[in-house]
């Protein structure tokens, strides 16, 4: 009695760990896949708006720094 209580045991613990492991990669692709997906849907929208602003702030850097050079 006591040995199969012992392998009823080990074989929920393995079964839980392999279902971690399982469920881990899986849930990385699913995550990598959808990641991309947000990426590529956030990243255009984000992308505008930061290389708008960007393009702002170069455009400021670039006019004083000339400027300042100038001077000097």
């Amino acid at each position: 009695k006591a040995g199969k209580k012992v392998k009823k045991k080990v074989k929920k613990k393995v079964k839980k760990k392999v279902k971690k492991k399982v469920k881990k990669k899986v849930v990385k692709k699913v995550k990598k896949k959808v990641k991309k997906k947000v990426v590529k849907k956030a990243g255009k929208k984000v992308k505008k708006k930061v290389v708008k602003k960007a393009k702002k702030k170069v455009v400021k850097k670039s006019g004083k720094s000339k400027t300042s050079r100038k001077k000097k």
